[in-house]
């Protein structure tokens, strides 16, 4: 059986180009190396994407995250939260 893509919730980056009313809208995200922070998140004034589209958790590079599969995240969907002004994966949960 094939796996979906996680979805992204919501997302409180609302300085983000892909961010409109607090959804994300490009095709897919990218989270983070030792942390879980969305690599994808490009500030700006404008705003881009795919208006259409809610986006995707493309791939997961947080090798200690429970929902980390082969680098790819095994959540049914992820909210994306500010922590520290930076945009974070607020579903991500330490394995152990």
């Amino acid at each position: 059986m094939a796996q979906q893509m996680s979805k992204v919730i919501d997302c409180e980056a609302t300085q983000c180009i892909y961010n409109r009313d607090k959804k994300c809208h490009t095709l897919a995200i990218t989270v983070g190396d030792e942390e879980p922070y969305c690599d994808t998140y490009s500030p700006g004034d404008k705003k881009g994407g795919i208006k259409d589209m809610i986006g995707g958790v493309g791939a997961c590079k947080v090798a200690d995250c429970e929902y980390n599969d082969s680098f790819e995240c095994t959540a049914s969907g992820i909210h994306v939260v500010l922590k520290f002004d930076q945009p974070d994966c607020g579903t991500y949960r330490p394995k152990g």
